[in-house]
């Protein structure tokens, strides 16, 4: 499945902002992402598991907090990325 990259992570995806990735589940998919693209998954999920503060999953443009939630080729999986800072 096509996943959208927010641009401040693109770095990882040689500016790419779309990429391929598969997946049963979210997880699943940041598992694979990390696997093409090392180094991704740490900016997106913390040590224990959970999105990071300023990081939106959207899977059919509803917004997904549960990581292990079930997911299928055809979905559209955006990653969002709020910045911060002053």
């Amino acid at each position: 499945m096509w996943v959208a990259i927010p641009s401040v992570l693109q770095a990882y995806t040689d500016g790419a902002s779309n990429v391929e990735a598969v997946g049963a589940t979210v997880a699943e998919l940041l598992e694979d992402l990390d696997c093409r693209y090392p180094g991704i998954r740490f900016r997106i999920v913390t040590e224990a598991g959970t999105l990071r503060p300023h990081v939106r999953v959207f899977v059919n443009r509803e917004l997904e907090r549960n990581l292990q939630r079930a997911i299928v080729p055809t979905d559209e999986v955006v990653i969002l990325q709020a910045l911060s800072g002053g």
